[in-house]
Parts: C-alpha cells; sequence; structure tokens
C-alpha cells in the first residue's frame, strides 16, 4: 500500500461517526463473515479516473469489502467499465473475481455502510478528508466521475469549490480550476434503473465523453469541449 493509500484510508474501527460504528457493531455481531469495516478504494493511485459512489451498501461493498461489489449497481458499473476499457475480467459480484481497472480508481464520499443507505450531512464531512486525500494523493489524475448529487457535491467541498458554481446535472461536465474533469451521472443503483431515470444508454453518454477527454488528455491536447443536444443523451462541458 502506497503512502497516499494509507493516508486515505480510515481505520477499520473507526470510531469518527458514531451512528455508522454502532450500525457497523450490529452488523459484525449479525454477520461475522462479512467485511464490516469502512470499505478501502479500488484501483490504482496513479489512474486517470476517479469514481465516487456515494456510501458501500449493507449486502454489497459492506459485505465485500471493494466498492461497488455484491449489488446491482456493481455490475452496471463494472460492465460498463470493461466495455469502455476501464476494465478487465469478468464481475462475478466477488472481490476475488479477477477484475482489474485500467486507468480507474473507485472510492465513496462515505467509507461506512448507513442505515436505509443514507448518511447524514455530518457524516459526510466527517468523512471528507478521506475523499481530499484520495483527491490530492492521485498525481496523475485528469477526471472525477461523481455518482449522484451527494458524490458530486462532497468532491466539490473535498476540493474547496463552491456548490453553487457546479450545480449538478446528469451528463453535465465542469472544467475545475486545477483543470481536473468533474463529470455527472445519476448514480447506478437499481431504483434510478429501474424508474428510468437512468438508463444504460444515458450511462454509457458520460462515459463515450469521459473517454474521449481521457484520450486527448494522455496525447497532450487539450481536450476541446463540444456542444450538445441532451436530447441525444449527450453531454455538455461547462468552464468553471
Amino acid at each position: 500500500m502506497t503512502r497516499s493509500e494509507l493516508a486515505a484510508v480510515p481505520s477499520r474501527d473507526c470510531p469518527l461517526c458514531p451512528r455508522l460504528a454502532a450500525f457497523r457493531e450490529v452488523h459484525r455481531a449479525a454477520h461475522p463473515e462479512w467485511f464490516n469495516a469502512p470499505v478501502p478504494s479500488f484501483g490504482d493511485d496513479a489512474a486517470e479516473l476517479l469514481i465516487v459512489g456515494l456510501a458501500p451498501g449493507l449486502r454489497g461493498a459492506n459485505r465485500t469489502g471493494r466498492p461497488f461489489t455484491g449489488d446491482y449497481a456493481g455490475g452496471l458499473l463494472y460492465q460498463t467499465l470493461r466495455k469502455f476499457g476501464l476494465a478487465e475480467g469478468i464481475y462475478e459480484a466477488r472481490p476475488d473475481d479477477g477484475v482489474q481497472l485500467r486507468r480507474a480508481r473507485i472510492t465513496n464520499a462515505v467509507r461506512c455502510v448507513p442505515p436505509q443507505n443514507k448518511p447524514e450531512p455530518g457524516e459526510i464531512a466527517t468523512c471528507r478528508r478521506f475523499l481530499a486525500a484520495e483527491i490530492t494523493g492521485m498525481p496523475r489524475r485528469r477526471a472525477i466521475l461523481a455518482l449522484g448529487t451527494i458524490a458530486h457535491q462532497a468532491v466539490l467541498a473535498a476540493m474547496g469549490l463552491r456548490r453553487g458554481r457546479f450545480p449538478f446535472a446528469h451528463g453535465r461536465m465542469y472544467r475545475l480550476p486545477d483543470g481536473t474533469l468533474l463529470a455527472d451521472s445519476y448514480h447506478c443503483s437499481r431504483l434510478n434503473t429501474n424508474t428510468g431515470k437512468l438508463t444504460v444508454a444515458m450511462f454509457e453518454s458520460v462515459f463515450t465523453s469521459l473517454a474521449h477527454w481521457l484520450d486527448q488528455a494522455s496525447e497532450a491536447r487539450p481536450p476541446q469541449p463540444h456542444l450538445c443536444d441532451r436530447r441525444n443523451g449527450r453531454t455538455c462541458i461547462a468552464v468553471g
């Protein structure tokens, strides 16, 4: 584990959020075979893309110990990453399935599972130190993908930026003051896909733009903003 990873990972028995610590202990007693601890990030910290989710799911990452692993959201995310060359291997919803990320790293705004999948504002703020360390600990970072409004706001707060300048919207992309691209997508949860709020096409459209941005950046050419038509699911880039 690198120095930046050590700085970005809370202790296994992190006591900073009493409500989350108590919830964790309940499930350690009920399911001692589960991971039941703050879930570490997955992927190389030399990656160019950081994907930020909300928090571990109770029977997903909290059980398996790997972000987005063991629940519906992980199936869609890892399938999409593989399609766009950002992951290799077959996702089988377990941490030893051999999936490897390429140019990407995955983390959560809140590292511990919250009751009913709803972290409180104070818990998001407390965990911000770990997200900030993640971001600063990625020296080759070119883009951040925020999955949902809370993740989007957590990224901005961790980078010391004001929410008002960068409102969340699915498909929106911002070039932040340090040059990082912040991309927004609705969270790839079962609820969002079942209700049609997020479709596979909508999710893949965000990754199409991200892949284009990363490829241009790796070729040492300034990525160019493009006009978009939201009716086609295209994404928009705004300069912050």
